[in-house]
């Protein structure tokens, strides 16, 4: 294990604006501001409760409120998963009762197999099944879990080594495609591997994650979001974008998945060269960031109008406390990316939270879903309320991550 995943060569970080902000926030951190951060999402969380009910909200919002929706999209985990955060931080039954009703749905989702057809499984299932199992010891959160890493499973292709992302399995012209989101999908296998004793599910991810650090990861240290695969003979084609700026940009949202996604993998499989890599990673997205320390909706934007991505700077923010936990306190980078996830969570907090008290109304504002198709554009995303969150918690308690 000791040659290199991916040649690609470490940016030293810039003296930046943003660095520069986030050194001085850091000098004097505002703990009553993150708790009172926290107090905020939690009325939010309330008030989404009582809306949506047992259902769940839309991916993104639509002028500002989420539409409601049945247990039937790649998103609904992120909302059980604040269910179990908001648990864990008040211990207050109502969120776990809450919870407690979807684990039942997920558990029914994956028996019927219903808008399973799709790697976003671990999205799906890490979140709600892996986490109330965690929690609760509850054996139907666990046997739902379980069904849903054999469904994951089924879409790895051997001969290119990877979880096909999406398509019908028994369709070639859709075979061949992984993207790296799939990096927070994985988890769910290593879970399953150490819950049953069956290598199969390891061994997939281990051999998925090698195949993302040297084929999405590009040699300056940007990603792909999407690359393709021969589906007959397993060998490497190109790589593209499906929802980036082009396919030579670098989609923000898809390289906080790998800054955050390497380092949950490592914390499974021990592999520190996918430590070196997120390094490698979180280095080119810090140094492509405004004044704010809030990116564009694609790191080809460092200035301008273009749209941020609040989502993805919350998905980056946990990815950033991930890989420093991976990192000696000697490493003077460690101390940088606590600070930049500190920085940019204050960010958020301060000019990115939504004080509308509607119902329906996610966490962050200034998010976005699908800027090509136009969907979910300067609107919230139920992924980035969650990975605030989660940021929020990791940086006010000793927390184990649901991944």
């Amino acid at each position: 294990m000791s040659a290199p995943l991916n040649h690609a060569a470490i940016e030293p970080l810039a003296d930046s604006p943003a660095r520069r902000r986030w050194a001085g926030r850091a000098a004097q951190v505002d703990h009553a501001a993150l708790e009172g951060a926290i107090a905020h999402a939690l009325a939010a969380i309330d008030r989404n409760l009582a809306h949506f009910g047992a259902g769940f909200p839309a991916p993104s919002s639509v002028a500002s409120v989420y539409p409601a929706m049945g247990n039937v999209e790649w998103t609904n985990g992120f909302w059980t998963g604040m269910l179990w955060l908001a648990y864990e931080l008040t211990g207050a039954p109502r969120y776990r009762d809450a919870a407690d009703i979807h684990v039942r749905s997920f558990h029914t989702r994956q028996l019927a197999r219903q808008n399973t057809n799709h790697h976003d499984l671990g999205f799906l299932y890490s979140l709600s099944c892996v986490a109330g199992h965690k929690l609760t010891g509850d054996p139907l959160a666990a046997e739902a879990a379980m069904g849903a890493a054999r469904l994951l499973l089924e879409r790895y292709q051997p001969r290119a080594g990877i979880i096909q992302a999406w398509g019908d399995l028994s369709d070639p012209a859709q075979s061949g495609r992984m993207i790296i989101d799939c990096n927070l999908n994985l988890p769910l296998l290593y879970w399953a591997s150490e819950h049953s004793g069956e290598a199969a599910f390891r061994d997939a991810a281990d051999t998925h994650i090698e195949a993302a650090a040297r084929h999405i990861v590009r040699p300056d240290g940007s990603t792909f979001h999407t690359f393709f695969f021969d589906p007959a003979s397993g060998r490497p084609l190109q790589g593209k974008t499906h929802q980036g700026h082009a396919d030579d940009s670098c989609w923000a949202r898809g390289q906080a998945w790998g800054i955050s996604g390497f380092p949950l993998v490592y914390r499974h499989n021990g592999d520190t060269r996918l430590i070196a890599l997120s390094k490698v990673l979180a280095n080119y997205y810090l140094n492509r960031l405004p004044e704010d320390g809030v990116c564009h909706w694609d790191l080809v934007f460092t200035s301008g109008a273009e749209e941020r991505d609040s989502s993805a700077a919350a998905i980056a923010a946990c990815g950033l406390l991930e890989l420093a936990k991976s990192l000696p306190l000697a490493d003077p980078l460690r101390a940088e990316y606590e600070r930049a996830a500190l920085g940019t969570v204050l960010e958020l907090s301060e000019g990115y939270a939504n004080h509308d008290t509607q119902p329906g109304g996610g966490l962050l504002k200034h998010a976005v879903y699908h800027k090509p198709h136009g969907i979910g554009v300067d609107e919230s995303c139920i992924w980035g309320d969650y990975f605030y969150l989660e940021a929020l918690v990791r940086l006010t308690r000793t927390w184990e991550p649901y991944w």
